[in-house]
């Protein structure tokens, strides 16, 4: 099982000389990532993240990344659109290739 830790962010945080608390992107495509955890509390000024082409089947952990604008979650195991009420400032979520169902969509 992929996991997202401290040391995975700060090897594909190619840009930001390893400063994960200032981290405005990061790409952790192809990681075998089951579980979103950890990057509200390492990178709290993430704007864009890249999760595509992982195995995660919920979106959680997301509440603190108050900042968060792009998410890409395209090609995953996500059944349920849930879990993003508090990412205030997210503008694009990429579900593309996953299988959230009519009746797993969150109608504000």
């Amino acid at each position: 099982m992929g996991r997202i830790t401290e040391r995975l962010i700060r090897q594909r945080a190619e840009h930001n000389e390893g400063m994960v608390s200032t981290l405005e992107e990061v790409a952790l495509h192809q990681q075998n990532i089951e579980k979103i955890e950890v990057l509200g509390k390492q990178c709290p000024k993430l704007k864009i993240l890249y999760l595509q082409s992982n195995l995660i089947g919920k979106i959680q952990n997301l509440h603190k990344l108050k900042e968060l604008e792009y998410l890409n979650l395209a090609m995953n195991n996500v059944t349920k659109l849930q879990n993003l009420q508090r990412c205030e400032s997210l503008k694009k979520l990429d579900l593309t290739i996953n299988f959230v169902s009519k009746a797993g969509l969150l109608i504000a």
